[in-house]
Parts: C-alpha cells; structure tokens; sequence
C-alpha cells in the first residue's frame, strides 16, 4: 500500500491538479487513498510555490464531489444488495457502510455534510445518502458545504508544514475531529444569532 501512496504522490508532483481531482475522486469513490495524503502533498507543493493554494482547493473539492456523485448513484440505483453482492470488488467494506447508515439514519441529510470531517464514515457517507434517494442537487449542496473546511485546513496544514508535511498522515484522525469541532462551533454561532436577529 505504501509503494501506492508514493506512486499517487509522484503523480501529484508531474500533474498537478488534475491529479488532486483524480485522487480525491478516487477516494471520495471508496477507493482507499488518504485525502490527508494528497491534500498534505499538495500543501507542500503550494508551500514550495509549484501550486496555488486557492486552485488545488477547487481541485480537491471537485474530486472529492466527482467520487461522492458516483457513490452516490451507485447507492441510488444499486441499493443495499449490490453492496452486499459487489462492494468487496470496488473497495466498499459492509461493516463501514453499516457505520455510515447509522450515522445517516439518525443526522439524515445532515450526515452528508458532518461525516466529510469524520474519519472512515467520510467516504462512506454517499451510499446511504443514495440508498434513501435524498434529493440529489441538495445532497451536492451538503457535499460541498462538508469538502471545503476540510480540504482549506489540510492544503493549509500541508502548506505550513512545509518539508514536514508528512506528519500529517500521522495526526489526520486528530485533524478530522479538530475541523468537525470547529465547525459544529461555527454551526451553533451562527444559528443563536440569526436567532437573536429575528
């Protein structure tokens, strides 16, 4: 698995942002590569001045959404049993599909945007979302709305550890729970005062 990781680095180092929006795709499909991986390196490379920051985060997101809309569908039109049949062939584990139907079952739409800050259940987290058939242009909204702070922090991260950027592949679950509680913090200010300006 290693010899993988260094091989989707070395793309990110010859393309660029298309191998940003490959790889996360890849991940945000289930296929098991480390969104801490690729957003760690290509901070780097923003830190190194071969990649602008801002680009390689449109980058990140719009993999991340790509691999999360084929999840999505494959949910939406498989269902449940085509997991049970067919998932051990495109990387889908039964037990973490479990872990994000839970999850989904009790936040509902809501999950689709917390679980992209959680580890495991953020690749996750389509299926479900596609088996209940949420509806599909406020499934992209939550999508995207859960993507970008955690795409902005590890770019940042990868980018102010500079040649040390590998530690965060270490400390990426630490990271996942640091960005979900920041942003549940950000969720809860602005609803007291939009509740206070009514």
């Amino acid at each position: 698995m290693e010899t993988i990781f260094q091989y989707v680095i070395h793309l990110i180092g010859i393309w660029g942002y298309p191998a940003v929006f490959i790889g996360m795709a890849l991940e945000s499909a289930n296929v098991p590569i480390p969104s801490e991986l690729i957003f760690g390196f290509a901070g780097y490379l923003v830190f190194l001045g071969r990649m602008d920051f801002n680009i390689a985060v449109i980058a990140g997101v719009a993999g991340g959404l790509a691999g999360s809309i084929v999840s999505y569908l494959i949910g939406y039109y498989g269902g449940p049993p085509f997991i049970t049949r067919y998932g051990k062939y495109i990387f889908v584990s039964e037990a973490k599909v479990t872990m994000a139907q839970k999850w989904f079952d009790r936040y509902g739409l809501l999950a689709v945007l917390l679980a992209r800050l959680l580890p495991v259940i953020r690749t996750f987290i389509s299926l479900p979302a596609g088996f209940a058939r949420v509806h599909f242009i406020k499934f992209i909204v939550y999508t995207i709305l859960g993507s970008v702070p955690w795409t902005i922090a590890l770019i940042y991260a990868g980018m102010m550890l500079g040649a040390n950027w590998e530690m965060i592949r270490s400390i990426g679950h630490e990271a996942s729970l640091f960005v979900a509680g920041a942003l549940v913090v950000l969720i809860m200010y602005y609803i007291i005062k939009k509740r206070k300006n009514a």
